[in-house]
């Protein structure tokens, strides 16, 4: 198999991003036979061009490929062959072993979607961590929990405000603590809506019963939601 059995195309491989094209690569070597799974970059550019012998974008194919095969490194995709240490050439890593059978692979990294040094630092450490295990739930939870705890503690709140309730307090229109009695009232409205909203479909059911989120993709931007609820806390609490 090369990379022209994936993908036929040659403009469409080289509008692919590194990551796209290294995975479609992976797929390629997952096919070989394992005792001829030692490449090196060179040999695997001059076979993938047999495969596009009518293109005029061997050197703009090049390129992609190289990009893609260092993501490959990059990500302990590819790895020296021990064999050969020093030198050039490369071997699947058991990650790249695990990957190949996996039906999505993209999704399953999808976990790089989820920077840790922009996250809050409420949240950066553990959060962060569960999400890289593959707790999806438990990440999600705990970072809406860190969402309460910060609203609850930035507004002086009782420890039984709980959940929609505390936010409807914490944000009431003209009297919440944390309300920005500066803004419109439509706008103070639309902030309290937006943080009951928020806890009540993201943390309140992780709280009463078991919930199946597996999706990486969706865990990541609901973490995100909570980093970015935790930021509005945080400026609310300076200027309150």
């Amino acid at each position: 198999m090369h990379i022209a059995d994936v993908v036929s195309d040659p403009d469409v491989l080289v509008a692919l991003e590194p990551e796209e094209l290294g995975l479609r690569i992976l797929q390629v070597l997952a096919a070989w036979p394992a005792h001829l799974i030692q490449i090196q970059l060179s040999g695997f550019l001059n076979g993938a061009l047999t495969g596009y012998p009518s293109t005029n974008k061997r050197e703009e194919i090049k390129e992609a490929l190289r990009e893609a095969w260092a993501w490959l490194e990059g990500q302990a995709l590819l790895l020296p062959d021990p064999r050969f240490m020093g030198g050039d050439m490369r071997v699947l890593s058991r990650k790249a072993r695990r990957l190949s059978k996996e039906p999505n692979a993209r999704r399953t990294l999808s976990g790089h979607k989820l920077p840790k040094e922009p996250l809050h630092q409420s949240i950066r450490d553990d959060v962060w961590a569960l999400f890289h295990r593959g707790k999806y739930d438990t990440a999600v939870f705990e970072a809406m929990k860190a969402v309460e705890i910060s609203v609850r503690e930035a507004g002086h709140l009782d420890v039984r405000d709980l959940g929609r309730d505390l936010m409807r307090k914490a944000f009431a229109v003209d009297s919440g603590p944390l309300t920005d009695k500066s803004a419109e009232r439509s706008e103070q409205q639309a902030m309290s809506d937006l943080f009951a909203g928020a806890i009540g479909a993201y943390k309140n059911p992780q709280a009463h019963r078991r919930v199946a989120l597996d999706d990486p993709d969706e865990a990541a931007e609901i973490i995100l939601l909570a980093n970015h609820l935790l930021r509005i806390v945080e400026a609310r609490s300076r200027s309150a």
